[in-house]
């Protein structure tokens, strides 16, 4: 890297996004075949969420190897090699094992020097844009370029008969490099805890409170589990009104260029009751919930990286996401 890109960092210059990458399994699992266990049809799906179809990891593909395929696509569009690399940052909440952290089996596979930090956030579906805005922060005052992936495989977690869940996860992984920009870059985040709601999404068991036995396992306390009419008012009541003051701090009633609203893809129904609220119109709320599901983590980051290709140079793009802790993060962000 540039020793004076480096220098401009730290000197409180910009930082911002590169380049985008993506990676989602190539097994198409559809609502007929979610639905057949779970007691319910394609209409039914559609309807509620909005979903047709998502995609699943095969049996011997696992969550780094996800993300390490959305990590070199990134790292390629951004024209920064793997040695270039400062920092490595995984939002998961499926890591591939308890320990060691899943980045640093990415940063492996890469080949991101020996002697890089490298490890993993768990903020749940908000760990996309809290990882993005803990790199950006690090890099901030360190200088240098930062690999931040969003990556989940919540296949092997969910209850096929629970329709709750089982309709609405997908796989996936989504990427960005951040580095130094010469004007706009990443303009403002937020990140907010709700913790006397943290029960409306889990895991009941196999961590170190309830460790998985056979009962647990008989139980079924190990699938993912929450509560969706919960959730939904969380949206409403919580990230709705908390989005709005963060848009109107930071964008006011500007209309000097195109904002695009890029959120997490909790359910399709949603997520767009949630950007008509806020004002956004159809054609810069950027979608990807119908072919892929909610991927957790990934969500946000997948769906930016699809909505590349549409922004241009000056655009201001909203990062949003929510869920499990319950957590919200925003981020403004000039392309």
């Amino acid at each position: 890297m540039d020793s004076r890109a480096v220098a401009a960092v730290r000197a409180g210059g910009a930082v911002g996004i590169l380049g985008t990458g993506s990676c989602v399994p190539g097994n198409v699992v559809t609502n007929d075949e979610v639905g057949a266990r779970a007691g319910v049809t394609d209409a039914w799906i559609r309807e509620r969420t909005a979903i047709r179809e998502r995609r699943w990891a095969k049996a011997d593909e696992a969550t780094s190897d996800l993300a390490v395929v959305a990590g070199r696509r990134a790292l390629d569009r951004a024209g920064v090699t793997a040695a270039e690399v400062c920092l490595v940052l995984v939002a998961t909440s499926t890591p591939d094992s308890p320990q060691p952290p899943t980045a640093v089996a990415v940063a492996a596979e890469l080949g991101v020097p020996a002697g890089v930090p490298a490890f993993d956030l768990n903020a749940v579906c908000s760990g996309f844009v809290f990882a993005l805005t803990t790199a950006e922060r690090l890099i901030r005052t360190t200088g240098g370029h930062a690999l931040v992936i969003g990556a989940d495989i919540y296949s092997r977690t969910l209850d096929p008969t629970d329709r709750r869940t089982v309709v609405l996860f997908g796989d996936g992984a989504g990427a960005v490099v951040l580095g130094p920009v010469r004007g706009g870059g990443v303009l403002a985040t937020q990140l907010a805890s709700f913790p006397e709601q943290r029960d409306l999404i889990r895991v009941p068991a196999g961590g170190s409170r309830t460790p998985a036995t056979t009962a647990t396992l008989e139980q079924g306390l190990h699938y993912f589990a929450m509560d969706g009419r919960a959730v939904r008012r969380f949206v409403e009541t919580r990230v709705g009104p908390l989005l709005r003051t963060f848009l109107d701090t930071h964008l006011g009633t500007s209309g000097a260029a195109p904002v695009h609203f890029v959120p997490h893809q909790a359910n399709g129904r949603l997520t767009a009751a949630l950007a008509a609220e806020l004002g956004f119109p159809p054609e810069r709320t950027h979608s990807t919930v119908e072919q892929y599901g909610n991927t957790g983590a990934a969500s946000v980051a997948v769906t930016l990286d699809r909505a590349a290709a549409r922004l241009r140079p000056g655009d201001r793009v909203v990062l949003a996401g929510f869920g499990g802790g319950m957590s919200a993060a925003f981020a403004l962000v000039e392309w």
